[in-house]
């Protein structure tokens, strides 16, 4: 067995890609007070401020770290799809990304309920959505990826949906909020391990 060291300024995370060869078969849609909201090119600052919402517990910064223009490069294509969900009151708790950029495949690239709602049910009535919206025309492949940092059971939810582990790879990046693109206390799970 080797342990890797890891720079203290830096997180490192197993990443598991996951696969659906097969369209599921079709189901009822779970019940849900949430409603999903097709965002029509969003702003970077709206799409930033649900990206931290979802994803701050889990440090998710990759869309944090580019240049606004990049961003935009992503979330306006129109091979991209992103929706909010939305409770009652009108206020997003939810993120899905769907990106058709590669030709017979769809990334779900984002999905993520805000962490008061876990234990809930809704995830599953969120990928409800995103498969039904994944498994388009000449769709071949939807796939997905998470890590370590991820909620617990993230990776056992994928799989109890259908996905099949295909990919572990190793990531390792500067800490996000060491660089201040995420608080000081985003992901308390998630020792800091220097500070500047």
């Amino acid at each position: 067995m080797v342990l890797t060291p890891v720079r203290d300024e830096e997180v490192a995370t197993i990443v598991t890609t996951l696969e659906m060869r097969t369209r599921p078969p079709l189901r009822p849609l779970p019940p849900s007070p949430l409603r999903l909201v097709a965002w029509d090119r969003p702003s970077v600052e709206k799409y930033r401020a649900l990206f931290r919402r979802v994803g701050a517990p889990w440090l998710w910064f990759s869309r944090l770290v580019m240049a606004d223009v990049q961003v935009l490069q992503i979330i306006h294509d129109p091979k991209v799809a992103i929706f909010a969900a939305v409770d009652h009151a009108g206020i997003e708790v939810g993120m899905l990304e769907l990106d058709f950029r590669e030709s017979g495949q769809c990334e779900i690239s984002y999905f993520a309920l805000i962490p008061e709602l876990a234990g809930k049910g809704l995830g599953r009535w969120l990928m409800a959505e995103a498969l039904a919206r994944a498994w388009v025309k000449d769709i071949e492949r939807v796939w997905v990826h998470t890590c370590t940092l991820d909620h617990p059971s993230a990776l056992n939810f994928y799989r109890a949906q259908g996905f099949v582990a295909i990919k572990r790879t190793v990531e390792t990046f500067p800490d996000p909020r060491l660089s201040g693109h995420l608080p000081p206390d985003a992901a308390p799970h998630i020792p800091l391990l220097s500070r500047r």
